[in-house]
């Protein structure tokens, strides 16, 4: 059985915000997603409000038929929206102010009490939680032990390695080659301990097959890739063409 995919549409919002205006509709594009054959649709809230806002949340809670999955920090406003809003989940992540997209996974490890804290108050809720991490052992001990339902490994190191045509080739394939290895190790691992797998971060029509192979991994989550080639394609065939990708596998 493939994996799910779940569709990030921040950059749709990114668009949006960029005039303070009220298109491109995030909605429209929650709903062209589910009826290209998402599974879900993901947003990540931030604390600066880049993009996704609020209301869009509430909004989105009230349009999304499929499954509404829904990024943050592991802070006590964010804890507060969750528990009001009540997305199917809440995915806890690292967040910068600076950086331009997530670096990295959750230092689950360095930060427990406070994550276990979050990831209590959440599942008495009644909400899902993933907690996105690199591929560490430590931190998917430490994930599990918080509590979580999931976790989403962090695929950033392996889609740097295969951004560009060189990484088909020599060192770089080699490199890309093992990240893939490191990967499978840590679903195997999470999967051991009962926790689900989903994975993302930079993921993109060309690197996506040797994931999708990956048995242990259930799920993606995907965005910029997606929303870059609906741009000349349109947002439901670039939807449609990720589901190929990951159905094909390898």
């Amino acid at each position: 059985m493939s994996a799910k995919l779940n569709v990030n549409i921040d950059h749709v919002a990114t668009i949006r915000e960029a005039r303070k205006t009220i298109e491109p509709s995030i909605i429209t594009a929650a709903v062209i997603c589910e009826q290209a054959g998402a599974h879900g649709i993901t947003v990540h809230l931030r604390q600066d409000r880049r993009h996704i806002q609020d209301r869009d949340i509430e909004i989105l809670r009230e349009v999304v038929t499929t499954y509404l999955n829904v990024e943050m920090a592991a802070t006590e406003e964010m804890l507060a929206i969750a528990l009001k809003t009540k997305p199917d989940a809440v995915s806890l992540v690292p967040e910068s102010p600076n950086e331009i997209t997530t670096e990295g996974g959750l230092n689950v490890a360095g930060n427990f009490e406070n994550i276990k804290n979050v990831v209590e108050k959440l599942k008495a809720a009644g909400i899902f939680v993933s907690i996105f991490i690199d591929p560490d052992a430590e931190q998917i001990e430490a994930a599990h032990n918080a509590g979580a339902q999931q976790i989403e490994l962090c695929t950033a190191e392996y889609a740097e390695l295969t951004l560009s045509a060189r990484a088909a080739h020599g060192e770089g394939a080699q490199k890309a080659s093992a990240e893939i290895e490191r990967i499978k190790k840590a679903s195997a691992q999470a999967k051991s301990l009962g926790l689900i797998v989903a994975a993302g971060h930079g993921l993109t029509y060309r690197n996506i097959g040797a994931l999708a192979a990956i048995e242990e991994i259930t799920e993606f989550n995907i965005g910029h890739n997606i929303i870059s080639r609906a741009v000349f394609v349109g947002l439901s065939r670039a939807v449609e063409e990720m589901l190929t990708a990951i159905h094909q596998k390898g």
